[in-house]
């Protein structure tokens, strides 16, 4: 069969789905990549697969100006002879959806890998985005054979506001995590903390930013690290907004990474206060290097974290929880490194990718 792969940035073919893909090729399949980032293609030819550039604007939610998404969609359905279509991210699920349902396929299998800030967001830009994201949700949902989910929030979320029906839902965890790469490692004696992410608000950067501030009042010598680019999100922060903060070395900041393990390796704790995610792969990454998690008790992130058990959930927002929970593990460091063992028996047991591909795959009948 030939396979449509659509999603937004390019790069995560070749980590978080490269094992999902070199799976379904193995199995006999022909696969087709989009994605609005190029320079990716020598690699993704070498993975076996293909590549089409289909590029838009990936912050920005004007449904009459992306509405041309559809017409490219189904010119490479038409094109490249499509049997079934895999997408991830906002745009590709909705107008890749309707252009595979447009095309005739009855195979599309759009994957919320968390619900964006049309439906996180507050304000009057947030609602309209939200209102017009609805109606293009059930659209694609109607045309869509299943859709996968990384957590239970989410799909309660998309059933109660009648934008899809319960049968249709599959939940995966997450995309899966490659255990072979992000081996564990032998965590640091100095307890630090650590936190990779896009420079957004709803990811809680600015609540760790100011916990580290109120930590490094008791213990100057603790390292603070932030890793992560800057983005075009209506929630993205600028650098500036943190300059002051680096330059007063509350943080050290590191700008994107193609390859984060050596920042796992140096840290003790994974730090993540985000208001609510789908499932966090940084997370899923740091588990499997045998790091302890401090995150947020919300939707996508809850899931990753057994209280006291290898790490803590903190109130989204609290800036006072998250410092009382680095202050406690810094005076803890050997339940820490306990902490860090459970995270990777965790990481096998629920989010190793080979179960999360087989699932993708045996629904998708492949």
């Amino acid at each position: 069969m030939n396979v449509l792969i659509n999603s937004g940035r390019t790069s995560a073919y070749l980590t978080v789905r490269r094992r999902l893909i070199t799976s379904i090729i193995a199995k006999g399949h022909r696969v087709v990549l989009t994605g609005y980032e190029e320079g990716y293609e020598q690699e993704i030819e070498e993975m076996g697969a293909s590549f089409i550039n289909v590029p838009f604007n990936r912050a920005g939610f004007n449904p009459f100006k992306d509405l041309g998404l559809i017409r490219k969609y189904h010119r490479i359905i038409k094109q490249e002879h499509i049997d079934i279509v895999h997408s991830y991210t906002i745009k590709p699920n909705i107008y890749g959806s309707i252009a595979a349902r447009l095309a005739g396929l009855k195979k599309v299998f759009p994957t919320l890998n968390g619900i964006g800030f049309a439906f996180t967001g507050l304000g009057t830009k947030a609602k309209v985005a939200r209102f017009f994201a609805s109606i293009l949700y059930r659209i694609a949902f109607r045309c869509s054979k299943a859709i996968f989910f990384h957590n239970t929030d989410d799909i309660r979320l998309m059933v109660d506001a009648h934008l899809t029906t319960a049968n249709k839902c599959v939940l995966t965890l997450g995309s899966g995590i490659d255990m072979e790469y992000y081996g564990a490692v032998e965590m640091p004696d100095t307890i630090s903390f650590l936190l990779i992410s896009r420079l957004l608000k709803a990811k809680g950067i600015l609540e760790y930013i100011e916990a580290a501030q109120n930590v490094k009042q008791i213990y100057p010598e603790i390292v603070f690290k932030l890793v992560g680019p800057t983005d075009p999100n209506p929630t993205g922060l600028k650098l500036h907004d943190l300059q002051r903060y680096i330059d007063d070395h509350v943080v050290e900041y590191f700008d994107n990474q193609t390859d984060v393990r050596p920042f796992l390796r140096d840290s003790a704790v994974f730090v993540l206060p985000s208001y609510r995610e789908g499932l966090p792969h940084t997370i899923l990454e740091a588990m499997s290097t045998g790091r302890a998690i401090l995150t947020t008790n919300v939707a996508g992130c809850r899931e990753t974290v057994v209280n006291e058990e290898n790490g803590f959930l903190v109130q989204a927002r609290s800036v006072e929880n998250l410092t009382e929970k680095m202050i406690w593990m810094i005076e803890n460091p050997l339940r820490v490194k306990e902490m860090g063992h459970k995270s990777v028996h965790m990481a096998r047991e629920l989010f190793e990718d080979k179960k999360v591909n087989h699932t993708i795959i045996n629904m998708m009948n492949l």
